[in-house]
């Protein structure tokens, strides 16, 4: 009884740790870990785990702007069994990173874009433990494109960050609760009186939409939607899409 009471209020806890097998990761690709389960110093009864790829967001409110961890997508694994003191386990686990995944792979002056991978112990009667594991999130192959075309045309990108909240386009929308916005300012001038694009993404299996919203210095803002197929599109064809949409 003593013990259990232990257990209970998290003294000599178990720990858990995840290991990728990769810490470069592409949204909407699988990847696979290895979850490192260590005993504490007591019998604990581990009614399973918990793994879930997590972000920060920023949020807007009546009375200013917050930071806030946000979920974008959990996995739960239902296996159950008594961990003995001291005992070490460890659990193969394989998923696929959400479409909607945030890049943090982006060469900017200010990236505020953070994605990790917690990973927690369902403990009867005890508090969880929990790691947390940082991931690198590259680009996908037609965000990649669209990027270098938006270059090919004088742009270069300045920030990013995520805001909570949901995007909406012509036939599409995001799912995930929150969006990233890529701050795109002109080499020099502004070209069409451009004064910034704020450029968002919300991929899918087949295609990817982007959605613009475009800073001028004239007209004010004003929002561009965008849809590019995976397969049969180039950078070149992105770039003349990009000036006939822009100018």
């Amino acid at each position: 009884m003593f013990k259990k009471l232990l257990a209970s209020v998290g003294i000599g806890a178990a720990k858990v740790d995840t290991i990728l097998e990769t810490e470069e990761v592409v949204p909407g690709q699988p990847f696979r870990a290895e979850i490192q389960i260590q005993g504490g110093d007591v019998e604990q009864e581990i009614s399973g785990l918990e793994l879930a790829i997590v972000t920060r967001v920023e949020v807007e409110t009546d009375d200013g702007e917050h930071m806030e961890n946000h979920t974008i997508g959990k996995w739960q694994i239902d296996d159950s069994f008594t961990l003995q003191p001291g005992e070490q386990r460890t659990i193969p686990f394989e998923a696929v990173l959400p479409h909607e995944t945030p890049v943090t792979a982006l060469n900017c002056p200010v990236n505020r874009c953070q994605v990790w991978l917690a990973t927690g112990l369902e403990i009867d009667l005890a508090l969880d433990a929990s790691d947390r594991d940082m991931l690198e999130v590259f680009p996908t192959e037609p965000m990649r494109k669209f990027a270098e075309a938006l270059e090919n045309n004088g742009y270069y990108l300045q920030s990013a960050d995520v805001e909570k909240g949901d995007l909406r386009g012509d036939g599409f929308e995001s799912t995930v609760g929150c969006y990233q916005e890529l701050e795109y300012r002109p080499e020099s001038g502004g070209l069409f009186g451009i004064k910034e694009i704020e450029v968002s993404f919300v991929p899918e299996d087949e295609q990817t939409h982007v959605l613009l919203e475009v800073d001028r210095s004239f007209l004010g803002d004003g929002f561009i939607a965008l849809t590019l197929p995976h397969i049969g599109v180039d950078v070149a064809d992105i770039q003349a899409l990009l000036e006939q949409r822009l100018g």
